[in-house]
């Protein structure tokens, strides 16, 4: 029963909608209007710049970090309850009950959940996220390649199997939340990052 309802505060953590919290609340601008139109921190940085796209950035990690931090260290959960909370905290960033279940791509949440199960893991997705988006400027292949790496390198790590199936599932949301990014970068139209729609051509 405790477990159902952290699940369930976990999910309502996850849906609150920190890109239109503060797109509309501090810009006066909704993300889902401009460019790809996710309300993610890449787009936050189209549609309100480094700052905003910042603070998004940071709100969607701590809603990652917290109900999995207090799965982990305060209502001892175990390490399946604490795999679920994240997946939890993930669905609710993808499938906002405030935004009529619809919502993100659960990359920066996720990395939230992340830095709770393994702080190497994080260095790695952050080092993967990094070198791609350096590279080649793409926020959703650095986002899809940095995922991937995850349960690669808890795996490698022999961290506990919950987290490795969590680290699987997570890749396959992360994945599937791309479907448009990848059909986008295969014919070569993929919005850049530091670039608007208009700039890259039509998503």
């Amino acid at each position: 029963m405790w477990l159902a309802l952290g699940l369930i505060c976990a999910y309502l953590v996850g849906s609150i909608p920190f890109g239109i919290v503060v797109g509309r609340g501090i810009f006066g601008v909704d993300p889902r209007t401009v460019g790809s139109g996710n309300i993610g921190a890449a787009n936050a940085m189209r549609a309100l710049g480094p700052i905003g796209a910042a603070l998004v950035l940071l709100g969607d990690v701590i809603k990652g970090v917290v109900p999995t931090a207090l799965a982990t260290y305060w209502l001892g959960y175990g390490h399946w309850g604490v795999a679920a909370t994240g997946l939890a905290t993930i669905v609710g960033h993808n499938w906002s009950i405030f935004l009529g279940f619809r919502g993100g791509k659960g990359v920066a949440t996720g990395l939230g959940v992340l830095v709770v199960l393994s702080w190497q893991a994080t260095i790695v997705f952050a080092i993967v996220w990094f070198v791609t988006v350096a590279v080649t400027r793409y926020s959703s292949l650095g986002s899809i390649l940095a995922s991937a790496a995850v349960p690669v390198s808890l795996g490698l790590m022999h961290a506990p199997l919950p987290y490795e199936i969590y680290a699987i599932i997570a890749l396959v949301f992360v994945v599937w939340r791309h479907a448009a990014n990848i059909s986008r970068l295969m014919a070569g139209t993929e919005l850049r990052i530091g670039m608007s729609k208009e700039k890259n051509g039509p998503p």
